[in-house]
């Protein structure tokens, strides 16, 4: 079913949508955000159903056992963060693995985004508390603290949170069933998946979904990691400014990425733009935009426009969010927990070059070698525009596990069409309300 279509259907609560707690489903959505600025909080110190709630419990005795691993020496310290990081790994792939049980298309794009949030929220908590923690007592006292936090929510998460709408005690039947039909679910699937794989590595909207990934956090970590020594070295700002400046364009993405959401939701549910649109041209969009503005903002190379330009094309990136970020879910919500890991793996491997490049080509810290940097980043977005929009895709694709169980249930001849019928009733998989089979 589209947005569109999910959108005239009716959760069955009467309470407006501010008030969230009425709604499970938007309580899977504060859990998820508190989820990920605990493990971003835990991760800056230091610089979803069952698995989520593993990786980021593993995560927290790691987090209480860093200052230990401190004292230990170097190689003790260089474990524990390499364990974390692995703890950490499953975060966002099960969180999609979630939103394809949880998030109806009409707020599909909201819903992943606004918990996402949390990652910004995370950071920027981390960095005033470490500090200031720090400085008052001792530096191990942030870990404790994060630490602490994060076992409150893992015995929170557990006790609150379910993998599905359908195991959820607390859940309406209402809602339950809004959620169900909304996602073409019904009761009593079998969660057992035999993912795709050969259509999965031949897929052009995934390769453009990994293109994409790549080319967003070639800017994301360049900017994450090298914006300070870029302050300090080319703008001649102070160490004590530099890190407070730093902060501003992940703040601003972070205050986007509600916005991006719900107007990308609301183009798709006023039939404005169809999915595959609203992707299309949210994404490539948003790489144009922030191309534009890295290009301007090294090209003038004074403090006050510079940083402007900078802090808006990172802000912008959140639009970058709303498609490639959620367009997993469109092509094949059963793997989208597997197309996440896939495409947050190509975003690692440029989080992990992008800074190394940058090193070498600003080894003499000159204002001329940072605008060779910034031309790269924009370069690099191009390319995100140019295959995203060639390859992007926000239909359900015909490798995917719901489009082979829907025609396998109609290969069974007419009884088995009776019982999908029965089964769908108002839900047509690819098209919104069903007129007819």
């Amino acid at each position: 079913m589209d947005a569109k279509a999910s959108s005239e259907l009716s959760d069955g609560i009467d309470a407006p949508r501010w008030m969230f707690w009425k709604r499970r489903r938007y309580i899977v959505v504060l859990m998820a955000f508190l989820g990920c600025l605990v493990m971003y909080a835990m991760r800056v110190a230091m610089s979803i159903a069952v698995i989520l709630g593993i990786g980021l419990g593993l995560t927290t005795v790691l987090t209480l056992l860093t200052p230990l691993s401190a004292y230990g020496g170097v190689s003790w310290l260089i474990v524990n963060r390499i364990l974390q990081g692995m703890a950490q790994g499953v975060a966002l792939p099960c969180l999609h693995g979630i939103w394809s049980k949880w998030a109806p298309p009409s707020e599909r794009s909201r819903m992943v985004l606004i918990s996402l949030v949390g990652m910004f929220a995370g950071t920027i908590l981390a960095m005033l508390v470490t500090g200031a923690v720090s400085k008052r007592w001792n530096w191990e006292s942030a870990f404790y603290i994060f630490g602490v936090i994060g076992c409150v929510w893992f015995v929170a998460f557990f006790l609150m949170i379910r993998p599905t709408p359908e195991q959820d005690r607390f859940i309406s039947k209402a809602e339950k069933e809004f959620i169900m039909k909304s996602l073409g679910n019904v009761e009593g699937q079998s969660d057992g998946i035999k993912h795709p794989w050969k259509g999965i590595l031949t897929s052009k909207p995934v390769y453009a979904i990994l293109v994409s990934g790549f080319c967003q956090s070639w800017g994301f970590y360049n900017m994450l990691t090298q914006l300070p020594s870029f302050l300090k070295d080319a703008l001649h700002f102070d160490v004590e400014h530099s890190g407070s400046i730093a902060a501003l364009p992940y703040l601003g993405m972070g205050l986007m990425l509600n916005v991006s959401g719900y107007i990308a939701d609301w183009f798709q549910i006023k039939g404005i733009l169809t999915t595959t649109q609203a992707r299309r041209y949210f994404n490539c969009g948003s790489f144009l935009v922030q191309a534009t503005l890295t290009i301007i903002g090294a090209a003038i190379l004074r403090s006050i426009p510079t940083i402007t330009c900078l802090t808006l094309a990172v802000s912008m990136g959140a639009f970058a969010w709303s498609g490639y970020i959620v367009n997993h879910l469109d092509l094949s919500p059963k793997s989208a927990g597997v197309l996440m890991g896939i495409g947050n793996s190509a975003s690692t491997i440029a989080g992990i070059i992008a800074p190394a490049v940058t090193g070498l080509l600003t080894s003499n810290k000159a204002p001329d070698e940072w605008r060779v940097v910034f031309y790269i980043t924009a370069g690099i977005h191009l390319v995100g525009m140019v295959a995203y929009w060639c390859w992007a895709s926000g239909e359900l694709q015909p490798w995917s596990i719901e489009v082979q169980e829907r025609e396998r249930v109609r290969g069974e001849g007419t009884g088995g069409e009776k019982q999908f019928e029965r089964n769908l009733s108002v839900v047509d998989l690819e098209g919104g309300l069903k007129s007819k089979y």
